[in-house]
């Protein structure tokens, strides 16, 4: 498991209308627990697009990557982080000026 320390969030544009809802591209940057799998030794983030269509929202793409390196790590998402994410991005969204 980990926790999330900061973020960023931007709404991300669709200039032709091709998509339906809108779209949010998330940076967590997540503290993990030397027990867990995740774990390398070095500062991880998650990087994902978000999308609300309605009253529906989900994550689309996710992946955890090395801040410092940029390398992809090959972990998904578990069911409970999954759960955890996606209220943390509803809760989070970033207003429109």
């Amino acid at each position: 498991m980990f926790t999330i320390q900061e973020y960023t969030a931007e709404k991300l544009k669709d200039p032709f209308g091709l998509l339906s809802g809108e779209r949010y591209e998330f940076h967590l940057y997540i503290h993990v627990d030397e027990e867990d799998e995740l774990y390398t030794g070095n500062d991880l983030a998650l990087r994902l697009v978000y999308v609300v269509d309605g009253e529906e929202s989900s994550i689309v793409q996710a992946y955890f990557f090395e801040t410092a390196t940029n390398n992809v790590l090959d972990f998904d998402l578990e069911e409970e982080e999954e759960t955890i994410v996606k209220d943390f991005c509803h809760t989070h969204l970033p207003v429109e000026e």
